[in-house]
């Protein structure tokens, strides 16, 4: 079964990344807006308590994380990718590199850059419509997140929670 491990902002971002998502991103309806921690891997049920104990302890060891989300941007010419740029911080960059190493062999596919995705599969005309549009406005939203989550996706495609994991080490 594929696995990823995403933050969810509150809601507030969410309803304002989905009011583009709906008409530009070709996954709106397969999961919420989100920031990718770590991309899809392949894993089976045996592996799963093993998983969730590493993710429990990373959690542990983890502060809560501030996000700050500053502009919209692109992943252009590589793909015709739209996103709400989230500031990278020490933070989220740990958070990263301790969900890629332990029991995380793996290596991640492209440098992480924070974001949260509002367009995707655009052609270059709608793209380049779209992105000059919103590359003009002013984004400024600033919040902490308490929490990350392990996804696992269903038949259809869609995204749906496994388990939460709540982060920060002065909880309790």
């Amino acid at each position: 079964m594929k696995y990823g491990i995403a933050i969810f902002p509150s809601k507030r971002v969410q309803d304002f990344a989905n009011s583009y998502r709906k008409r530009y991103d070709s996954h709106y309806a397969l999961i919420p807006p989100h920031i990718t921690l770590k991309t899809a891997f392949e894993a089976d049920d045996s592996q799963m308590p093993a998983i969730v104990k590493a993710l429990r302890q990373i959690a542990a060891e983890t502060d809560t994380i501030p996000l700050k989300i500053t502009k919209f941007s692109s992943f252009y010419p590589a793909n015709n990718v739209i996103y709400l740029k989230v500031e990278p911080n020490e933070q989220l960059e740990q958070l990263h590199k301790k969900l890629y190493s332990g029991i995380f062999t793996d290596k991640p596919a492209y440098a992480f850059v924070p974001h949260i995705t509002i367009g995707q599969d655009l052609s270059d005309g709608e793209y380049s419509d779209v992105y000059g549009q919103l590359k003009m406005q002013t984004v400024n939203f600033e919040e902490t997140v308490d929490r990350f989550h392990l996804l696992y996706q269903l038949e259809d495609g869609a995204w749906t929670v496994y388990e939460t994991f709540r982060i920060g080490k002065d909880e309790e």
